[in-house]
C-alpha cells in the first residue's frame, strides 16, 4: 500500500492573519506512516471538492470556539473567539467527505465539530454550564495527564486500547451538551461528560477530547490512536 496523504486543517490566528499548527499534529501522523500537509483556508466549492477528492484522509485540529449559530443558539458572553470562514470551510470539507467515505478524525475542537456537523449541540462554557470538580483546562505541561476517562467496552476505541480507564490531557472549555444521534460515545470523564465518539456506520470517523498530539511522544496510546486512523487511510 501507498503512503496515505493526509490533509490537516490549519489553525488560524486572527490577530496575525495567519495559518499556523502544533507541530504534533504533523510529526504524529508522519511517525504512524502517513505524509500530512496543512491545507488552505477556502471556502470556495470547488476548492473543497478537489481538496475532498484528493487526500486519502483528514484530521479536524484543535482551535477557536465553533460559532453558536451553527448550532442554533445565541453566543454566551463566555463563549470565547470563534472564526467563520474556518467554521464554514470544516462543515463544507466534512461533509464532502462523509460522502466518500474519507476516513477522519477529530482532536478537541474536532469532536466538538463534528457533533455540531452532525446536529449536536455543545456547551459554551463548562465550568459556569456543568461545573465539576474534573480538570478539562489543564495547565503546563501539556502531555500530563489531567483526569481519567472511562471507555465504553463493546467500542472500536476499547477494541484498540484493550483497556476500560485511561489517563488524558485536557485543555478545552466547550464540550458535546446534546450528542447527534448520527455519532456513538467510546468514552466519558469522571464527571459525565463525552470524551470520545464514532459514526458507525462509516469506515473511520473518530474523535477524541483530549490531545494525542501533544502526548503521542511518551503515551503509547496516543500513538495507536494516530496508527490507527492513518491505517484506515489506506
Amino acid at each position: 500500500m501507498g503512503r496515505p496523504i493526509i490533509g490537516v486543517l490549519p489553525l488560524f490566528d486572527i490577530e496575525r492573519n495567519s495559518l499556523w499548527l502544533i507541530p504534533g499534529y504533523m510529526e504524529a501522523l508522519r511517525q504512524a506512516g502517513a505524509l500530512p500537509v496543512m491545507l488552505p483556508l477556502t471556502t470556495a466549492p470547488a476548492d473543497i471538492r478537489l481538496i475532498a477528492e484528493s487526500f486519502n484522509g483528514f484530521l479536524f485540529t484543535g482551535g477557536q470556539d465553533i460559532e453558536p449559530i451553527f448550532y442554533d443558539e445565541k453566543r454566551s458572553e463566555l463563549c470565547g473567539e470563534s472564526c467563520l470562514q474556518r467554521d464554514t470551510m470544516e462543515i463544507m470539507l466534512f461533509q464532502e467527505a462523509l460522502k466518500k467515505d474519507k476516513p477522519l478524525l477529530g482532536i478537541c475542537r474536532g469532536i466538538q465539530a463534528f457533533n455540531v456537523f452532525c446536529g449536536g449541540t455543545l456547551y459554551q462554557d463548562i465550568p459556569s454550564q456543568k461545573p465539576s470538580g474534573t480538570v478539562h483546562k489543564q495547565k503546563p505541561p501539556y502531555d500530563a495527564p489531567a483526569h481519567d476517562v472511562e471507555i465504553t467496552e463493546g467500542t472500536p476505541l476499547h477494541s484498540l486500547l484493550k483497556k476500560d480507564r485511561l489517563s488524558v490531557n485536557s485543555c478545552h472549555h466547550q464540550t458535546i451538551k446534546e450528542l447527534s444521534g448520527r455519532l456513538e460515545p467510546m468514552a466519558w470523564s469522571e464527571d459525565g461528560l463525552i470524551e470520545a465518539v464514532y459514526m458507525p456506520e462509516m469506515r473511520f470517523i473518530w474523535a477524541v477530547q483530549w490531545h494525542p498530539e501533544l502526548s503521542f511522544e511518551k503515551d503509547e496510546d496516543s500513538r495507536l490512536i494516530f496508527e490507527e486512523f492513518v491505517r484506515n487511510c489506506n
